[in-house]
């Protein structure tokens, strides 16, 4: 756990509020990525408040020296599935092509290579929403992200070794997709 981190939960146990809005400010976006990615859709917004209220109520279970940052986004993929829950159906993972747009890629004088790195981006997409839902959330927590395999563990509740070899499966089933789409193109 970073320092900061620690502080912030420690001053925030203490009832300083402005501690805990250091830790909100903090790991708002990475929230919001992860309930977007595992399926909240336009409710991310309202997960993610969800999952700072309950992680403020629930402090003092956060055991001193864990990192907060996948606890609490073990809180967030939570918050989801009960949203999902709630709604009695599965929509499947809703990415934003805007969130995961990388940055410095493509010159963007160069419409040719901005069509085809659009293109390479829906077409992963694609893929990774085709996934079945435990390789989805490995490569969601993996590498959009980006988690450690120990902080995927503890945020998808799996041991590490789930974690690592559904991972695998879910790279090896990617890059068939995207194979096979590259060789049909």
């Amino acid at each position: 756990m970073s320092t900061d981190d620690d502080e912030a939960v420690r001053r925030s146990l203490d009832g300083d509020l402005d501690a805990y809005a250091a830790l909100v400010a903090r790991y708002t976006a990475p929230a919001h990525r992860a309930a977007v990615m595992f399926g909240a859709g336009d409710d991310a917004d309202d997960v993610v408040q969800e999952a700072f209220i309950k992680a403020y109520r629930h402090l003092a279970k956060f055991r001193r020296g864990e990192v907060f940052r996948p606890w609490l986004l073990q809180i967030v993929v939570n918050e989801t599935r009960n949203l999902h829950r709630s709604r009695r159906r599965l929509d499947g993972l809703v990415l934003r092509a805007s969130a995961l747009t990388p940055s410095g890629v493509v010159a963007p004088d160069d419409p040719e290579l901005t069509a085809l790195s659009s293109e390479r981006r829906s077409a992963l997409l694609v893929a990774v929403r085709s996934l079945p839902e435990k390789y989805r959330q490995a490569v969601t927590c993996r590498y959009f992200l980006e988690l450690s395999e120990a902080e995927t563990a503890q945020v998808l509740g799996w041991p590490a070794g789930s974690v690592k070899s559904r991972t695998a499966r879910a790279l090896a089933r990617l890059q068939q997709a995207l194979g096979k789409e590259d060789r049909d193109g």
